[in-house]
């Protein structure tokens, strides 16, 4: 008899949501081994997860929205990272479920005996997310259970958050160690005063020949991309007018993301250029276009000054893109680390000594 599936704590908005994909409950070529499987990771691979869930009760705090109050009590996270995490993906709306699914990687006499437990299944955009905040002599061995799931099941879509990543993320929205540590210096110039303004340049050059006979409107999303929109609507060599508007950030009243400065220019009819300071995992960006849209422009691309592709979640288009950059943590030309740097000349890279030792610390 196949033993009973483990409860599952989700997060939503606007109703209940649906079970995690069909395709990973039939992923495995040996059914009656899977549902033989218990529906826990073995020790070896979730070493520092499965203590925490011994000791550890169900969460007693209020429930998530669109929960029914029947629902059975929600698992306990089993590391605060993810507690974490999952207030984020509450805040930008987007539906969760915490562990609903143990994929069998290896199997003996038609029994699995090692499974990989993904943190996080994103239901809206398809896509698993596993959180490597552990020691790093753990990432190795999830690196390796990551590359045989994505061999067993091709169809599943899965992305690692490494411990750099997720907490630069969540520095973004005020949360985690790096948010408390003292300010770092700045390790080294990424892209210097020259290269940026022969950038911008370039692209205004672009899109004054795609938009040509057209009158764009620029909007700008405030604060970050301030600098990078004065510069840039300088040179476009077009009639274009300019606004800004300006989303909230996560704080106390748990509200989700919404508009807090609404366009103060009618763009129905009009082709929109929104100008971005950063786009890395893509879920601010989408909300905002998906809101211009509700005002029926004749179009909206997006002009990025960096793309951090690695840190994608949502899938978003970017039309114009000035630089690809790699996975630092960066400041500088309207950029910020805690309200500071923003008036920095250059793109800069953060050393987040603080950083390291804050997580060595917890």
């Amino acid at each position: 008899m196949a033993p009973p599936r483990r409860r599952r704590r989700r997060g939503s908005r606007g109703g209940a949501s649906p079970a995690a994909p069909a395709a990973a409950d039939a992923a495995s070529s040996t059914p009656t081994a899977e549902q033989s499987a218990p529906q826990t990771a073995p020790p070896e691979a979730e070493e520092a997860k499965t203590p925490a869930r011994r000791r550890r009760r169900a969460s007693t705090g209020g429930r998530r929205r669109g929960a029914s109050a029947a629902a059975p009590a929600a698992k306990a996270f089993a590391h605060p990272s993810e507690e974490e995490f999952s207030r984020i993906l509450d805040f930008y709306g987007v539906r969760w479920v915490y562990e609903p699914r143990s994929f069998p990687l290896r199997w003996d006499e038609g029994r699995a005996v090692e499974l990989f437990t993904p943190d996080f299944y994103l239901e809206d955009l398809g896509i698993w997310l596993e959180l490597t905040t552990l020691k790093q002599n753990l990432v190795t061995e999830k690196n390796r259970k990551l590359r045989l799931l994505r061999k067993l099941y091709p169809e599943i879509n899965i992305k690692l958050l490494y411990k750099r990543d997720y907490h630069r993320i969540l520095a973004r929205y005020g949360f985690g160690p790096l948010a408390r540590a003292e300010t770092p210096r700045i390790e080294h110039v990424l892209f210097s005063t020259n290269q940026v303004r022969s950038r911008v340049a370039e692209l205004g050059r672009q899109i004054s020949e795609d938009y040509a006979k057209r009158a764009p409107v620029l909007v700008g999303v405030l604060r970050g991309g301030l600098c990078f929109l004065a510069d840039l609507m300088r040179e476009v060599s077009l009639p274009v007018s300019v606004d800004f508007l300006s989303i909230s950030t996560p704080g106390a009243d748990g509200q989700g993301v919404r508009i807090t400065k609404e366009l103060d220019t009618a763009i129905e009819g009009k082709d929109v250029l929104l100008v971005e300071d950063v786009v890395d995992t893509g879920m601010s960006l989408g909300y905002i276009i998906a809101y211009l849209k509700t005002k029926n422009p004749a179009s909206v691309e997006v002009c990025a000054l960096l793309d951090k592709k690695i840190r994608r979640i949502a899938d978003v288009p970017l039309r114009y893109v000035g630089f690809e950059t790699p996975d630092e943590f960066v400041v500088g030309y309207g950029l910020d680390y805690l309200e500071r740097y923003r008036n920095l000349p250059f793109i800069g890279v953060l050393k987040p000594e603080a950083l390291e030792e804050n997580v060595a610390q917890r």
